[in-house]
């Protein structure tokens, strides 16, 4: 897979979040719901200032921003290296990878993008079954977990490929 083409997958995932978020922001009230699939699926307006499922929501507020931007720029260099920079050994790159790194690095642009300019990041996909609630997330957080996810199932893939494993298919 082209640098290209891994770069218009990024940039496709962060326009898709930042125009569902602000579709969510213009159109339902802070904190509202929405029933999409009444039972299972509603539509909310929350502003999570933490990191997935609300982690570090309640740490003071400088520092849980100075941390949670910290770690943000952190990992959008590693990811930018990883996919940009020169290939070096103990990276297997397929297409797989390449594709699953860049659902992650356009989800993680999408959120920093959200904590740099708000303070907060705008998650408004509620999914349920009775009294269970998933915590709410967003299309950045959807592509970083299936980005990382598809890089568990390539690295098991090529785990079982490789010869040196003993376990060639």
């Amino acid at each position: 897979m082209s640098r290209s083409a891994a770069l218009a997958i990024a940039a496709l995932v962060f326009l898709l979040d930042r125009s569902t978020k602000r579709l969510v922001e213009h159109s339902i009230a802070p904190w509202e719901t929405v029933p999409v699939i009444p039972g299972f699926f509603n539509l909310v307006h929350t502003k999570n200032p933490g990191v997935a499922f609300g982690l570090f929501a309640g740490a003071s507020e400088p520092l849980r921003t100075v941390l949670l931007i910290t770690v943000a720029v952190a990992v959008l260099i590693f990811l930018l290296l990883v996919l940009f920079g020169p290939r070096r050994g103990g990276f297997e790159e397929s297409r797989l990878s390449i594709t699953a790194l860049s659902l992650v690095l356009g989800g993680a642009l999408g959120n920093f993008f959200d904590r740099l300019r708000y303070g907060s990041v705008t998650d408004f996909i509620e999914l349920y079954w009775r009294d269970w609630r998933f915590a709410a997330f967003n299309v950045a957080d959807s592509a970083i977990t299936i980005g990382a996810a598809l890089l568990i199932l390539d690295s098991l893939r090529q785990r079982r490929q490789s010869p040196a494993s003993g376990h060639a298919s």
